[in-house]
């Protein structure tokens, strides 16, 4: 009877200890959850707010820069200047254009 006992007594004690480890692991994966929820909202809150503020400052700065180069590229009304293309294919040297087969409608 003695011996029934003990394994009684062992078997509820490695209950009682399976059971500890589930509410311990189930406590720290709360936990985790719980810490990555406030990570995500913080980071929502505050970091992506300054990201975004600061891609949209930069943005507007390339923008300024561009349209300063413009201002200062720009010639008086009236002057014309003429830009050449100093490349040359070797393919179109000759060709001045495509021939383009038509009909006449009536």
């Amino acid at each position: 009877m003695k011996f029934v006992v003990c394994i009684m007594s062992n078997f509820l004690f490695g209950m009682d200890l399976l059971v500890i480890l589930y509410i311990t692991n189930f406590l720290r994966t709360l936990l985790i959850i719980i810490l990555i929820y406030y990570g995500v909202k913080i980071v929502v809150r505050y970091i992506l707010p300054w990201l975004v503020d600061k891609g949209l400052r930069n943005m507007q700065q390339k923008m300024d820069n561009q349209q300063n180069q413009n201002r200062r590229s720009t010639r008086p009304p009236g002057e014309v200047t003429i830009e050449y293309n100093n490349k040359k294919s070797g393919n179109n040297s000759g060709k001045r254009g495509e021939y383009v087969d038509f009909e006449e409608v009536d």
